[in-house]
């Protein structure tokens, strides 16, 4: 069965079985960080039709910390602690990479430590979401094989920095093929969304109060991509991204969830709906996001 087929017969499955019901609704709290800024020079790569071409302009880098009776999660690990130390921050292939406030002193703020993070997946293995990885080594890892797979292949992918996992502690990886229940009572879901990588993934997150949240990786950048179905010319597979679409967007609809885009900083800004508790650092937010 080929992906976009596997794709489309997953929704049905998950919105047949009724995924906004649950036997009992565990305490689940979402917490949104702040994990830097991307600044471009061209956001042209952002589609593959052209909106954005010779245009400048900044993405957010966002975490997310999904605490649950049974454990703490964490979503995604920004750009990196370590780029704090350069104030006017660093220049990568295709970014200049800010940190105003880093991941480790916005846990402390809430009581946490790196060690406390007890289990760690992310969407895809672009450099920009697994900058503080190799600080979760008391964590269990949920990693997509066929992401794992890419991320160490020859030649090294684009935008992709095997160094950034170097530390995974593989007594403590669980390697996971499509879906997954993070806890096993359907509050947090980790579901397949290949296209912009071969294993890129989407959160499913119901908390303890309000609806049901959708966390989307880059499956879109920007609301206005996910509006228009723009994708970046750096996709690995079109056909794929646009299946995968489709999916997220039928289980959005049958679920209510809200969708939170990770790219967009109005997303983790003080105008986020209240199912999400924002974690207020002393950074500023970005600004000049694609329109």
């Amino acid at each position: 069965m080929s992906i976009v087929a596997s794709l489309l017969s997953a929704a049905l499955a998950l919105v047949s079985a009724d995924p906004t019901s649950t036997p009992t609704k565990p305490q689940v709290e979402v917490v949104t960080f702040d994990c830097g800024q991307l600044h471009f020079t061209d956001l042209g790569p952002f589609s593959d039709t052209g909106e954005y071409d010779g245009r400048p302009g900044v993405l957010q880098a966002s975490c997310f910390l999904i605490r649950h009776p049974n454990g703490n999660l964490l979503w995604e690990a920004g750009l990196g602690d370590e780029v704090a130390e350069a104030p006017a921050g660093v220049q990568r292939a295709n970014y200049r990479a800010v940190v105003r406030h880093t991941l480790k002193v916005q846990l402390a703020d809430l009581g946490l430590r790196y060690d406390d993070i007890d289990f760690f997946a992310f969407s895809h293995g672009h450099a920009d979401h697994l900058g503080n990885a190799n600080r979760l080594k008391s964590a269990i890892w949920l990693v997509n094989t066929r992401e794992l797979q890419w991320i160490n292949g020859t030649p090294t992918p684009g935008r992709v920095d095997p160094r950034l996992i170097a530390a995974r502690p593989t007594g403590q990886t669980r390697l996971i093929d499509g879906d997954y229940d993070v806890f096993g009572d359907g509050s947090v879901r980790i579901l397949f969304a290949p296209g912009h990588t071969p294993g890129h993934q989407v959160l499913l997150v119901r908390p303890a109060h309000g609806g049901p949240l959708l966390i989307s990786g880059d499956l879109f950048h920007t609301h206005a991509n996910r509006r228009h179905r723009r994708l970046p010319v750096f996709n690995v597979s079109r056909a794929d991204t646009l299946a995968s679409m489709d999916r997220i967007e039928t289980i959005v609809r049958e679920t209510g969830a809200k969708v939170i885009i990770e790219h967009a900083a109005e997303d983790i800004g003080p105008r986020l709906h209240a199912r999400v508790s924002v974690h207020r650092s002393r950074a500023r937010l970005a600004t000049g996001s694609l329109p």
